[in-house]
């Protein structure tokens, strides 16, 4: 159950920065209909879940190799990872003018770039779990619903709460790096 719980954490934690773009897409495109909001999600959900599935896969390979200090691995990323999300969170973002979040080249740009920090997870998921199938299953739902609510509050408000979430989502990362190390070394 811990586990279960540990893994629910990562994926709102990772699915934070899809969540702070759809809220981006949903305020930048004023004739975004649900088929657009599902497409958005669709896409976020889907890398977010194959790309920790393609990290996991490299973590097993090393996982022998690296039994014995796994969770200062897994702290290091999380940490690393959350703490990209609070930097990126402060700087300013230019919006460009002529945005169109639902063409494909858009999307796919949008989702890899906020799917990278869960195929570095996913070395941390190979390390918790043994069941990475419903992991990464769990990282692509969430996801999926947080994106598609983004879009949905991105339409009705805007930029406001944009860095916000970013920052709240490298907490949860930084959190469950720390809760990770304080299992394994206490």
């Amino acid at each position: 159950m811990t586990e279960l719980v540990t893994i629910v954490v990562i994926a709102v934690g990772l699915a934070m920065d899809a969540f702070a773009v759809s809220i981006v897409s949903g305020s930048a495109y004023r004739q975004l209909q649900v088929k657009h909001a599902l497409r958005i999600a669709l896409f976020f959900g889907g890398f977010q879940a194959v790309m920790p599935l393609i990290g996991s896969l490299a973590g097993l390979t090393l996982k022998d190799h690296i039994a014995d200090y796994d969770h200062w691995i897994a702290f290091g990323l999380l940490t690393g990872v959350g703490g990209k999300m609070i930097y990126e969170s402060f700087k300013i973002k230019k919006a460009e003018k002529k945005f169109d979040p639902t063409s494909l080249i858009t999307l796919v740009a949008l989702a890899v770039a906020t799917s990278i920090d869960a195929l570095v997870v996913g070395i941390t998921l190979s390390l918790i779990t043994k069941s990475i199938i419903l992991a990464v299953t769990i990282i692509g739902v969430v996801t999926f619903v947080l994106s598609y609510i983004g879009v949905a509050i991105g339409k009705r408000f805007g930029h406001f709460f944009e860095s916000k979430i970013e920052t709240l989502g490298g907490v949860i990362l930084i959190a469950m790096g720390v809760k990770i190390l304080l299992q394994h070394t206490l």
